[in-house]
């Protein structure tokens, strides 16, 4: 049954904002949505976080009839973000676009965060981010990982990532221990200048986005050895996965991903229509498009998935984590 606001309902509550707060779930869901949905991005202006957002945003925006607008909130990998989300309206008009070092890895980065990302928020789509392919400067007399690991074997060699804690950083101490390597890790604040580190040898070799990595791969400057996850990439169909090249732990496997949130306690008939719409989204031209240009081979997934991401390759990721020995800020 739907639930109509009275002008006495009005006079009491002071405004239909005020009055749907009032309203249970279920009536909330109906109205929903009835303003302008605001998506707190957790990380800057111009990464694929904030590129999704806006792209998903749009659609949101066109079949709800509302506006959607995105607002920048970056800072300490996401954390920032997260806890203005967590202390906003669980009404379906607040959602976040991060990723998985917000959700996942900062549990085992920080001593104590803002926020919890087990029990502050209900998921709403997860999307793949991609492979991110190991490439290695173009000099190197190698083709895949087994012929890296021989050339580097009682040589002074360093992997570039983007980061500390980052996927490219457990790759490195993956390959060291696979190998019976003392590859360094050589820590970049992004990617740009570490692809130029490896094209031009400054440093052998770097995972990290295929993206990112594209300018120096079509020039020639480096070459791929191997991709993560089970499956190839589309893009470079020729260059086995770590999996198929026999290298079979588990910290390999895990992806990179972007999810949207919302507050925990928004009404789950909300939720779902924002899931539905989201999935619908990943189908449209527009974002096949952005797929396409960041070699991502999917659009997104339902709720249902993003928790199961969660719950199979979270504590995977966090075990890892903890065998790099980083020490928790």
């Amino acid at each position: 049954m739907i639930v109509r606001a009275t002008r006495r309902d009005l006079l009491r509550y002071g405004s239909l904002s005020a009055l749907a707060a009032a309203l249970p779930a279920p009536a909330i869901a109906q109205a929903w949505p009835a303003k302008p949905i605001k998506i707190v991005c957790t990380y800057p202006a111009g990464g694929l976080t904030d590129i999704f957002a806006r792209a998903y945003g749009e659609y949101v925006a066109e079949k709800t009839g509302q506006p959607v607008i995105v607002e920048n909130k970056a800072g300490a990998a996401g954390a920032i973000g997260a806890e203005i989300v967590k202390q906003s309206p669980a009404d379906g008009y607040t959602l976040m676009f991060t990723n998985s070092t917000t959700m996942v890895q900062n549990k085992a980065l920080f001593k104590k965060l803002p926020y919890d990302p087990d029990k502050d928020y209900a998921l709403v789509a997860w999307f793949n981010t991609g492979h991110l392919p190991t490439m290695v400067n173009k000099d190197i007399p190698v083709k895949n990982v087994a012929e890296f690991a021989a050339w580097a074997q009682g040589k002074k060699v360093s992997l570039a990532t983007y980061g500390i804690g980052s996927f490219a950083h457990i790759v490195t101490e993956t390959l060291n221990r696979h190998c019976g390597l003392k590859m360094e890790a050589v820590h970049y604040r992004g990617e740009s200048a570490m692809w130029q580190d490896v094209a031009s040898g400054a440093v052998q070799g770097a995972t990290g986005s295929y993206a990112s990595g594209s300018a120096v791969l079509q020039a020639g400057s480096v070459k791929p050895i191997a991709v993560p996850t089970m499956v190839r990439m589309k893009k470079l169909p020729d260059v086995a996965t770590f999996y198929e090249q026999g290298l079979t732990e588990k910290a390999f496997q895990i992806r990179g991903w972007v999810g949207c949130a919302a507050p925990a306690g928004t009404p789950p008939e909300v939720v779902q229509k924002l899931s539905a719409l989201m999935v619908e989204a990943g189908k449209t031209e527009r974002v096949q498009k952005i797929n396409d240009t960041f070699a991502i081979d999917e659009g997104a997934r339902d709720a249902a998935y993003f928790r199961q991401v969660l719950d199979q390759e979270g504590p995977v990721s966090i075990e890892v984590l903890k065998t790099l020995g980083i020490e928790p800020q």
